[in-house]
């Protein structure tokens, strides 16, 4: 308590300092002492209270998000969103020797699970008297959903995605009607050139891709749906993850309902932040990602990183092989089309060690997108 009072006082002296538009450089999301990233600037006395919120000083918990905010943000995308099926597979289950539950985000709107978090912010964000145009970075799925969901709603949007973003993903944003910015491959490019660009657009909303409460909290709904479809229980939950906004969101949902739950991380090796992180126990940046899993690049937030740190047993890595031998499996034996990223959480489901790992026999695998150019498949021979 004294500690987010200290936060809530340290954000009132910064704040004459700031301009209108609260991300303005030097001053990052993904990167303040404070839990503040997202804030929504309406004016200093709107920064505070938001700061204030958002550090845990008004006793709504220690983290950004709650299960309750997941609850409302699933009333909020209600009619919106896709109910997405779950699939089984015999033949995976006979691979990983564990009954499996596919939670298929690949069937969402615009193809991935980020229509549920964009749909839920900039809702809320319109819901509380927000106008100006939405600004954001991201390598594809998370453009896609803002691009789309501004479409929907009738507000610009300003998108930075960096050079090395799948083609299929820009080409689909530019169709959603956004106004694409590109940058450099690394995270610190995307951050850099989203301030850069909110700093010419103020009352602009700079809206993270996954670090932030209300996104955070839509990504959560998908979790509620996958244990109540799921009807038997399920032992556990795997999860994949970039900056986390997923995985946090799903570890709010699944105690909510299931404290007993298991839930277990998959990120690739040549990403591994989060598995890093999880075991020396501070969050560690993400430097120089190398991997075909797009989505998963980006580095954990300040915001999703605590309830990945209290709720999540284990982050397991896979290599590039195993995430493109799962994919090519899904395509095979289920007859969907996943992108990498969702190949990486099929990946951890039939790994070795997570096969070893005892008290297990019902899991729920979020399969989080199908977004991938079907022209540029990693196992066909150039």
């Amino acid at each position: 308590r004294i500690a987010s009072r200290m936060q809530v006082l340290l954000c009132l002296v910064l704040l004459p300092f700031l301009h209108t538009n609260a991300f303005s450089p030097p001053f990052h999301p993904t990167n303040w002492p404070l839990h503040t990233a997202g804030c929504r600037t309406r004016g200093r006395l709107g920064s505070a209270i938001e700061c204030l919120r958002m550090s845990g000083g008004e006793g709504e918990g220690k983290y950004a998000a709650s299960f309750e905010s997941v609850q409302q943000a699933a009333e909020r995308i209600k009619g919106a969103a896709h109910y997405t099926p779950i699939m089984t597979s015999e033949a995976l289950d006979r691979m990983s020797g564990k009954s499996l539950v596919f939670k298929c985000e690949n069937f969402q709107k615009m193809g991935a699970f980020k229509f549920r978090g964009a749909w839920n912010a900039v809702t809320k964000y319109m819901d509380e008297g927000g106008r100006g145009p939405i600004v954001t970075h991201s390598s594809g799925n998370h453009a896609q959903a803002v691009a789309k969901v501004c479409g929907i709603k009738g507000i610009e949007s300003h998108i930075v995605m960096p050079n090395n973003a799948p083609q299929v993903k820009v080409d689909a944003v530019a169709e959603y009607g956004a106004n694409i910015i590109r940058c450099g491959d690394l995270p610190r490019d995307r951050a850099d050139k989203a301030d850069e660009v909110a700093a010419q657009h103020p009352g602009c909303f700079l809206m993270p891709s996954y670090n932030h409460p209300d996104v955070m909290s839509g990504q959560g709904t998908l979790m509620l749906e996958l244990i109540e479809q799921a009807g038997e229980p399920l032992d556990a939950v795997i999860v994949p993850v970039g900056g986390g906004g997923m995985l946090s969101g799903c570890c709010l949902a699944a105690k909510g309902l299931r404290p007993d739950i298991r839930i277990f991380g998959a990120e690739p090796l040549g990403a591994d932040d989060a598995a890093r992180s999880l075991k020396e126990g501070k969050m560690l940046e993400q430097t120089g990602p190398k991997t075909i899993a797009d989505g998963l690049r980006t580095g954990l937030g300040t915001l999703t990183w605590p309830v990945i740190r209290d709720n999540v047993e284990d982050i397991l890595t896979v290599t590039e092989d195993e995430i493109v031998a799962a994919m090519r499996l899904v395509y095979m034996r289920m007859k969907i089309v996943i992108e990498p990223s969702a190949a990486v959480g099929v990946a951890v489901a039939l790994s070795d060690k997570f096969r070893s790992i005892e008290g297990i026999s019902r899991v729920g695998v979020v399969i989080c997108g199908g977004n991938t150019d079907l022209d540029d498949l990693p196992w066909v021979k150039k």
